[in-house]
């Protein structure tokens, strides 16, 4: 079994939508590269114009 982690050893993005800090979640691990927004109102929230 592994060693829990504390969250300040996690790693951390900046949201592409509002420019805070969120960190590493389990349900992200498959897709962590992709993940640019920190929920899913910023991700609904984002730019028209950028894909």
């Amino acid at each position: 079994m592994a060693k829990m982690r504390k969250k300040a050893d996690l790693p951390m993005k900046t949201c592409a939508c509002c420019g805070l800090p969120f960190s590493w979640r389990k349900k992200w691990a498959r897709d962590w590269d992709s993940v640019k927004f920190c929920s899913d109102r910023c991700r609904a929230a984002k730019p028209a114009g950028k894909p």
